[in-house]
This record gives structure tokens, C-alpha cells and sequence, in this order.
């Protein structure tokens, strides 16, 4: 039954290789998150090709519209507004989403609402319901509310930060070179896994010993919040170069399973940290790294010994999808958010711009 005070959000995310559409009800209950992946397409390549990305983003958005809103069972005259992601992520594939929102939003005379995408991501654990969930990710309570220290880690970024309220972030860490899942895809591209990176290496992981091999864990000084992993990325090519030089033999599990240890460690401990020093009680992960078993577990772990709350998405929606996206616009149209027609791509976008 629909309430006159609900706020229905047709959601649009097509920042990389996934063209998403969602319909999202007051920010946390998910009503459809339509995705269609291109990761098949690209893994021939080894990695995503912007022009191609945005061809297909072309080709699927209009389909993945429409399921999304049958499977929700709504009409587009019954949404409340139109959220979409404007930034960071390719311009081809963000001009896209955004041409299609503002198409959408202008033919049928409702409200505009750009979202960030790192923000989605963050967004994303403030989802309590979608279909499909199971009855143990209902019991994760209580909800999630700001402040609280949230690591986003993903392919792109790699940042610790403090959220202060609903679309407001103040960043005090983040990586000075590679981000973690930058690295995940380079390390698996190294030992012959494949595209994409980070599931590959943490499947492979399971069967390995993290202690196999002792990888470097780099500190910034000064910077007790800040993530640094091109140097450990060099000691995986090394110790691999060095490996075929004398024609010694690679357990590529025990690499994986060491190298995803060293970067798990590196996150999960800085990251406690900052939530100690913060004092807000409440930690939270986001972003496609998010749904690696080993960091949830290691952090699981590290919360429950420091006392503090642990919050995650669902695995499904730590990859880029438009139901996160959906959850960020209704919490930017509550505080008054409206874009006009002038509403752009922005790659480089950064966190806490509008």
C-alpha cells in the first residue's frame, strides 16, 4: 500500500560496466535493482573499454528501466523523483545514465536528483530491505545512522572517512597511489586469473596460506589514516619475476592468500583505528572490495574485540548497482537537492562536491 509521505526513488547508475536501474522506497527499502553486468564482454580484454562500455550502456538502459519498474510493480507516474549517478566514473558511460534521467525526469515533470557515486556506495548500507534478502541480513540491527567511520574501497577509490550525517563526509585517509581493488586486479592479472581481479584472488585465497609469504605492509608517516599498496603491488611482480628467473614452481593460492592478507591487514587496521580515535562506536564498509570474505571476516573480528558496531552491505550491493544510488537521492531530496537540465558529467568528481 502506497503512503502519501513515501518518497519513490527510480534510481540510474552507469558509472562503469554495470547498467543499473533500481526503484528504492524512503532511502532503505528496495522495491527492484536491475543490473546488467558487462563483465563478460571485457574479460576478454582483461579489463573495462570505455567505448565500449558506453555502446552497451546505450543498447541495455532502456530495458533495465523498464524491469526495474515492473518488477517493482509501479508506474513512472507514480515515482517521486529521479536519482542518478553523475560522478566519478568514465564520462561516456556517466553521459549516458545522465542524458536518460534527465529525458526521464523532464517528459514526465519529475524532480531531478544527481548523485555522487561514492556516496551511493556509502548509501548502500543503509538499505534494510530488498528482494531476496535473507532472514540474516534482516537481523543486522539496529539501522544504520550517522556519524560513523566508513572505509570505501573499490577498483578507483580507496578512502576512510568520517560520516558525519546523511551525504556528508569528511575524508581523513585514502591511498597515495594504487587503490585496493586497483591492486587486487594487478596482482590477478600477474598470476593469470583474470578480469575481474578481486573475486578471482579471494576464491583462489581459500585454498592458500596467508602466511606462506611475508609481502610488505607500508605506512604513511605522518598520515596514521592514509593507504599506500604500489609498494606491495612491486613485491607480488617481484616475487613472481623472481620465482621464473629460477624456475621455481608458484603456488598461486598461497600469493593470493598472503597478498590478500597483507592488504586486508592494512585496511581492517587502520580503519579500527580511526573508529577508536573517532570514538562514534559504529564502523561500516562500502564498495566493490567490501564483499571480499577475508576483510569482512577480519573486520568482523576486529570490531567485536574493540567493542564497535560493524555494518556492511550485502554482497549484491557492494558491487555498482542503483538500488545504493536510490538510497543516496532520497537522503539528498530530503535536504532539498534538485538538479537542473544543465546537469553534467563529472568524472572526477570528488567526494562532498555538488
Amino acid at each position: 500500500m502506497m503512503n502519501g509521505n513515501d518518497v519513490w526513488i527510480l534510481a540510474i547508475e552507469s558509472s562503469c560496466d554495470e547498467t543499473a536501474a533500481a526503484v528504492v522506497r524512503n532511502g532503505s527499502e528496495v522495491l527492484s535493482n536491475v543490473i546488467a553486468s558487462q563483465i563478460a564482454l571485457h574479460t576478454q580484454f582483461g579489463g573495462v573499454v570505455p567505448e565500449i562500455a558506453s555502446r552497451k550502456h546505450i543498447e541495455q538502459i532502456n530495458q533495465v528501466i523498464t524491469g526495474a519498474l515492473k518488477e517493482a510493480g509501479m508506474t513512472l507516474e507514480e515515482i517521486t523523483a529521479i536519482g542518478v549517478t553523475y560522478g566519478p566514473g568514465l564520462v561516456g558511460a556517466l553521459l549516458v545514465g545522465v542524458a536518460e534521467a534527465k529525458a526521464i525526469a523532464y517528459a514526465s515533470g519529475k524532480p531531478l536528483v544527481g548523485v555522487h557515486h561514492i556516496e551511493g556506495h556509502v548509501a548502500a548500507n543503509f538499505i534494510t530491505s530488498y528482494p531476496g534478502m535473507s532472514a540474516g541480513d534482516i537481523s543486522r540491527q539496529p539501522e544504520l545512522e550517522p556519524p560513523f567511520i566508513c572505509l570505501i574501497v573499490s577498483g578507483g577509490h580507496t578512502h576512510l572517512v568520517v560520516v558525519k550525517d546523511y551525504g556528508e563526509f569528511d575524508i581523513i585517509g585514502r591511498t597515495r597511489d594504487d587503490a585496493a581493488g586497483e591492486a587486487f586486479d594487478k596482482v590477478a592479472r600477474a598470476v593469470g586469473l583474470g578480469y575481474p581481479g578481486g573475486p578471482k584472488v579471494d576464491q583462489a585465497a581459500k585454498e592458500g596460506n596467508p602466511h606462506a609469504i611475508e609481502f610488505p605492509r607500508a605506512r604513511v608517516e605522518g598520515a596514521p589514516y592514509d593507504f599506500s599498496f604500489s609498494g606491495l603491488k612491486s613485491a607480488v611482480l617481484n616475487y613472481i619475476n623472481h620465482a621464473k628467473m629460477m624456475g621455481e614452481e608458484i603456488c598461486v593460492a598461497d600469493l593470493a592468500a598472503s597478498f590478500q592478507n597483507a592488504v586486508v591487514e592494512a585496511l581492517v587496521s587502520r580503519t579500527v583505528l580511526a573508529a577508536r580515535e573517532y570514538g562514534t562506536g559504529k564502523l561500516a564498509i562500502a564498495g566493490g572490495v567490501a564483499s571480499n570474505s577475508a576483510l569482512r571476516a577480519a573486520m568482523a573480528k576486529a570490531c567485536t574485540e574493540n567493542g564497535l558496531q560493524f555494518y556492511y552491505p550485502d554482497p549484491i550491493l557492494c558491487t555498482d548497482n542503483a538500488a545504493m544510488i536510490g538510497a543516496a537521492a532520497y537522503y539528498e531530496y530530503r535536504k532539498g537537492t534538485r538538479h537542473g537540465w544543465d546537469l553534467n558529467a563529472i568524472p572526477n568528481l570528488k567526494l562532498g562536491e555538488r
